[in-house]
């Protein structure tokens, strides 16, 4: 099993982020949307589940334990991880249990997968940080875990709503100007 996608570009320099935030669709098109300049690729997949290769529909049936995912590739001197990983708190709602909006279930569960210890460290820091600041009402529910998967989705998911600008977008999918 590998931890990056087969089809992501990287450069010699490049890190890697892979989040989870409900409907893989949405959270692609908020990174490539608001930061697209400053990242190299991003794809969406399956993170951390427990079959080889899965497919859209077996995810969606809920057994498999992956998680719908963004993995990013990016320059640290273009963007931070800390960056990406504050925006990832900004563009979805951390506070649902296995859901954003409609969606329901491990699938669409708020979570980090880390690379390394060090993105681990910055990624429980900053969760942190945005609890006290975006969400001190609710209690953030993201899961930090370290990487053990990732599996590319079908060609028909790589920028969907880019492809499909009328196609389902989670409600849950905005750039948050104020706290909860």
């Amino acid at each position: 099993m590998s931890s990056i996608s087969r089809t992501l570009k990287t450069t010699q320099s490049s890190e890697l982020c892979t989040v989870a935030a409900g409907c893989f669709w949405g959270v692609e098109h908020m990174y490539r949307k608001h930061l697209n300049d400053r990242i190299i690729d991003a794809k969406v997949g399956f993170a951390n589940g427990t079959t080889t290769k899965p497919s859209y529909k077996d995810v969606c049936n809920g057994d498999t334990g992956h998680a719908e995912s963004l993995q990013i590739s990016f320059e640290p001197s273009k963007i931070s991880y800390k960056e990406l990983v504050e925006f990832f708190f900004l563009i979805h709602d951390p506070t649902t249990l296995n859901s954003q909006g409609p969606d329901t279930g491990l699938q669409y569960r708020s979570a980090i997968f880390t690379h390394d210890n060090a993105q681990t460290q910055i990624a429980k820091q900053v969760r942190q940080e945005m609890q006290k600041k975006w969400y001190p009402h609710d209690n953030v529910l993201t899961s930090i875990e370290p990487i053990k998967c990732f599996y590319d989705a079908e060609d028909y998911h790589q920028k969907y709503l880019f492809k499909n600008p009328a196609g389902y977008q989670c409600p849950t999918h905005f750039l948050r100007t104020s706290p909860k």
